[in-house]
C-alpha cells in the first residue's frame, strides 16, 4: 500500500505496548471541541503525540494532541484526543496511521465524531446526528496502491460502513434520554473551506445530510481492516439557508463544545454494547 510502512507501524505499536498494561477494544477520535469525552475516561496513560514514534502532529485549533489510554464504563479504551486532517498537508496514509495503530493495538470497534454543516432542513445548530452512511468526495483514496493482503483485503466491501446494530442501540439510548438525534448520510471533502452556497445546494443533491472535512477516511481504513464503527456529527453550522451567514472556526467549536456533553453521554452509554 502506498507510502504505508508496516516497519513504522510496528515500531508505533511496539512503543505503545510498552507504555500500557491493558488491551483497549474500543477506538475513538474525538473531532472539533469534542474534547469532552476525555472527562468520561478513568485514564491509564495519556501520551503527547510528539513522544509517540511516527505518529503525526495535530495543527488545528480545537483539537487537541495526546492519546489516551484508559476506561469508560470498565471497557477499555484508545482515544486519539485531536485528529489529523488531509487539508494540514499530510497524505491519507498519515492521516489514517493512527486507526492502524489502535487496531494493531487490539481495537475491534472504532467511534468517530466531528463537527459538519447542516444541509437537512430540519437540522439546527446543536443538533446530534448519526452517520449511517457516507459520501467520499476526498480528491486521495486512504487504500490507493499496492495492497497487503496481511491488513486487508483489496476491494473492502462498504454497504455497510456504520454498524447498523451499534446505531439501533445509539437511537434507543437517545429515546431513553430524550434526547434529539437525527440520522443521515455524511460527505467527506477536502477543506480547509467551508462551502459555497453552491456548494452546499449540489451537495444536497447528491444525497447528503451533513459535510466535513474529516471522518470518511479513517472509517474507511478501519473497515479495510475489519473494524465496526459508529459515527456521530454535531451540526455546527447551516448551509441550506437562503440568508447564510458566515461561518468561522470559532462559532464551529462554540457549537461543538455545547452539544459535546450531550454526545459524551451517548457514547459513554453505547460502549456496554461493544
Amino acid at each position: 500500500m502506498e507510502n504505508l510502512n508496516l516497519a513504522k507501524l510496528n515500531e508505533t505499536v511496539t512503543y505503545l505496548k510498552s507504555q500500557i498494561t491493558n488491551t483497549p477494544k474500543v477506538g475513538i477520535i474525538l473531532g472539533s471541541g469534542l474534547g469532552g469525552l476525555v472527562d468520561e475516561v478513568q485514564i491509564e496513560k495519556a501520551i503527547e503525540y510528539d513522544d509517540i514514534p511516527n505518529f503525526p502532529v495535530s495543527t488545528v485549533k480545537g483539537h487537541g494532541g495526546k492519546l489516551i489510554f484508559g476506561t469508560i464504563q470498565d471497557v477499555q479504551v484508545v482515544m486519539l484526543s485531536g485528529r489529523f486532517h488531509y487539508y494540514e498537508g499530510y497524505n491519507m496514509q498519515e492521516v489514517t496511521f493512527p486507526v492502524r495503530v489502535m487496531n494493531r493495538l487490539g481495537a475491534d470497534f472504532l467511534m468517530v465524531s466531528n463537527a459538519a454543516g447542516g444541509m437537512h432542513p430540519d437540522f439546527e445548530v446543536g443538533d446530534l446526528m448519526i452517520l449511517q452512511d457516507h459520501i467520499n468526495i476526498f480528491p486521495e483514496h486512504p487504500l490507493r496502491g499496492k495492497n497487503d493482503e496481511s491488513i486487508g483485503p483489496r476491494f473492502p466491501d462498504m454497504t455497510e460502513p456504520y454498524d447498523l446494530n451499534l446505531i439501533s442501540k445509539a437511537q434507543e439510548i437517545a429515546q431513553e434520554k430524550n434526547i434529539k438525534l437525527h440520522k443521515g448520510v455524511y460527505i467527506g471533502l477536502q477543506g480547509p473551506t467551508f462551502e459555497t452556497k453552491a456548494e452546499y445546494i449540489w451537495l444536497r443533491t447528491i444525497g447528503g445530510d451533513a459535510v466535513g472535512m474529516s471522518t470518511v477516511p479513517e472509517v474507511i481504513v478501519a473497515k479495510h481492516m475489519g473494524m465496526k464503527v459508529f459515527g456521530m456529527s454535531v451540526i455546527t453550522d447551516l448551509g441550506i439557508r437562503e440568508e447564510m451567514n458566515e461561518i468561522t472556526h470559532e462559532e464551529v467549536l462554540e457549537a461543538a463544545n455545547a452539544a459535546a456533553p450531550i454526545m459524551a453521554g451517548i457514547f459513554k452509554d453505547l460502549l456496554i454494547h461493544m
